[in-house]
């Protein structure tokens, strides 16, 4: 979800403002998603790389993300929608920890669709210490090198409930996957638009379906194979 800062230097305002239009945005295609009955969305909402921002940048992020959940909260339970989240929480401030895990909690019987949040992640991240983690099951006799496979690997990500990912969207014009899901997108088709994400509409969402519709994925076959 790229573009906050820029839309609000467009705009003529600080930048915080696109921040607070892009969490409107967010209200925005999560409905759509759900009503176009997607099962799984996941929204980059904040890296392990986003710390260096300015101090006062960063939290008043964690206030909007906090404001965000309770204001989302009941439109949650309203469309079935489960919230998930995936990251290294324990770097959160508490008030975002406890609104997130209540939120969570509150939604976890909801089947109509699994939101994601990627909070405080950043898939290289995520990878070590997956690696840490079997590295030390190997250490201690736990698991055998030879049983290590893809499943394993998997298992040991903060994303192992989540599919594999079939269409990835960034907006804004940048072109780069900055560290999101690099696992689970090893399929995914890639979708850029130039799009700034607080002018992210319904209708941007419904192109970037569109494209995804046309696409012909071969995951490693001939065209031939998949006809």
């Amino acid at each position: 979800m790229d573009g906050n800062g820029r839309w609000a230097k467009k705009a003529g305002k600080k930048r915080f403002a696109g921040h607070t239009r892009g969490a409107e945005t967010v209200s925005e295609i999560v409905e759509e998603a759900a009503r176009k009955k997607i099962k799984f969305l996941t929204l980059f909402a904040f890296s392990t790389e986003n710390w260096n921002r300015p101090k006062k940048e960063v939290n008043l992020l964690m206030k909007l993300l906090v404001s965000s959940l309770k204001k989302e909260f009941s439109r949650l339970n309203k469309n079935k929608i489960k919230l998930c989240s995936v990251g290294d929480l324990n770097s959160l401030p508490n008030s975002v920890k406890d609104e997130l895990m209540f939120v969570i909690e509150k939604t976890k019987k909801n089947k109509k669709m699994v939101l994601t949040l990627a909070l405080n992640y950043g898939a290289k991240e995520e990878i070590i210490e997956a690696v840490k983690t079997i590295s030390n099951k190997v250490k201690n006799s736990i698991i055998s090198p030879e049983k290590v496979d893809e499943s394993t690997i998997i298992s040991h990500l903060y994303t192992r409930n989540l599919p594999p990912v079939d269409l990835l969207i960034r907006t804004s014009g940048e072109e780069r996957i900055s560290n999101f899901l690099l696992w689970h997108i090893a399929y995914a088709e890639l979708y850029f638009t130039k799009t700034l994400w607080p002018d992210f509409k319904k209708e941007d969402f419904q192109k970037a379906l569109i494209n995804y519709k046309k696409r012909e994925r071969r995951f490693g076959k001939t065209s031939e194979q998949i006809i």
